[in-house]
């Protein structure tokens, strides 16, 4: 048995599955209700109808399983990196696919999101020469502005989910505030898996109190198969300049947020720095499974850094259990009553749960911000990049006289106006002697 359990810990190891299945679904735990909120929250935009939300939702999972798979066994050279993470559909990317999605559609989405991976490849490519255009401070200050961008989203789901006839009622914000106090008692107050899977308690716990205030609705779950492949083409696929130029670029900057989490994963799980060809192979493959999400649906993904904290308390870097993670992932994606009924959430729930990701999106961007001293350089950098970034957006209509892509590249996201203006002031503004040798 000693031996089994040492299995656990090797990238090849064979442990027997009453081991490697709870820490499996351990991770499982931690990523799925990440990796469906965006699906939901784009799907309340869109005003889907039931069918297609309860599909978005499944090729959420489906695409989350299927990259993990990728990168944990990289089938050729330079796909993939062969690292213990996990892959699940990114916050990252929703302030900008909302705004696309509110202008345009999910066919729109799925077109940038195809150029997209064609970017992160090209990224992968070339990462050596691109990395020195994001340190911490700049790859910091992206991140900040986007936790910072994503707070009127969850305020607003807080309430009830803007378009809705109850949106601001005192029975939203009951739920809601009741699902967040849930949420933080069991992340600062709990222990173990009370404590790992506090969002999904939380969760729970909304979800059952939204019931008797007549907030939930099972009837999509009654309507739902039991059984679904994902479908080619089922949003279709559309090009436009603007969003695939604010997408790309995206891409350009997760791409370079992957090193960080495969840094992370292999100094906390494997004592040791990522290879080059591990994290050429990581970004590359990274691009490929985003193209190929496109095509059944699938929202831009990214690696889970709460995974990747999972990989580093526990050491359990085996493939073989990560990869059970994955086909039950895959599982859940291809079963639409699950996908059904994770759309019965209320929105008031989900901005309860959501708020304090957002809240940590934003202080882990703080955190990378503070790695490097807050001189007045730096300081002039990460103020000015998130003061244009977030007030553009909140004052879009400021740019009502430009043509409409320019709109939706600058006005509509933060992300893009922060992510510009911070390389391009790090770039001009002078250095000290010290940052010069950095």
């Amino acid at each position: 048995m000693k031996t089994d359990s040492q299995s656990l810990f090797q990238l090849d190891g064979t442990p027997p599955l009453n081991l490697a299945f709870p820490l499996a679904f351990q991770h499982v735990v931690a990523m799925i209700v990440g990796c469906v909120t965006p699906a939901l929250i784009i799907s309340g935009v869109t005003h889907l109808e039931p069918a297609a939300k309860i599909y978005l939702v499944q090729s959420s999972l489906i695409i989350a399983a299927l990259s993990t798979l990728l990168q944990l066994f990289h089938p050729v050279k330079f796909l993939g990196s062969g690292l213990p993470v996990i892959l699940g559909v990114s916050f990252a990317y929703l302030p900008s696919i909302q705004a696309i999605a509110e202008g345009y559609d999910l066919a729109t989405i799925f077109g940038a999101q195809l150029v997209g991976g064609c970017v992160a490849i090209i990224a992968g490519i070339f990462i050596k020469q691109l990395r020195k255009f994001f340190p911490p401070l700049i790859t910091g200050t992206v991140v900040f502005t986007i936790g910072l961008s994503l707070y009127p989203t969850a305020i607003n789901y807080m309430a009830g989910g803007t378009g809705s006839p109850l949106y601001g009622s005192w029975k939203n914000w009951a739920v809601s505030v009741f699902t967040l106090i849930v949420v933080t008692v069991c992340t600062h107050f709990g222990k173990g898996i009370l404590k790992l899977a506090s969002i999904l308690v939380g969760i729970i716990a909304g979800y059952l109190a939204a019931i008797p205030f007549g907030l939930v609705s099972l009837q999509n779950v009654a309507d739902a198969t039991f059984f679904q492949l994902p479908h080619i083409m089922y949003f279709g696929i559309k090009f436009e300049v603007s969003s695939c130029m604010a997408i790309g670029l995206l891409f350009a900057i997760n791409s370079i947020q992957l090193i960080g989490d495969f840094t992370a994963t292999t100094i906390g799980g494997l004592e040791r720095e990522p290879t080059t060809d591990e994290l050429k192979g990581g970004i590359i493959g990274y691009g490929v499974s985003n193209i190929f999400g496109c095509f059944i649906g699938g929202m831009p993904t990214a690696t889970y850094s709460q995974n990747v904290g999972i990989v580093s308390a526990t050491k359990v870097i085996n493939r073989k259990t990560m990869s059970i993670a994955a086909f039950m992932i895959l599982f859940a994606g291809m079963v639409p009553k699950f996908s059904a009924l994770l759309t019965t959430i209320p929105q008031c729930v989900l901005g309860g749960a959501t708020i304090s990701v957002f809240a940590s999106i934003a202080m882990t961007g703080m955190k990378l911000v503070t790695s490097e001293p807050m001189s007045f350089r730096n300081s002039s950098i990460v103020g000015l990049a998130a003061a244009l970034g977030i007030g553009i957006s909140q004052a879009s209509k400021a740019l009502s006289q430009f043509p409409g892509w320019v709109l939706i590249i600058f006005g509509k996201s933060p992300v893009v106006v922060a992510t510009i203006v911070a390389i391009l002031l790090n770039i001009i503004l002078p250095k000290t002697e010290q940052q010069k040798k950095i």
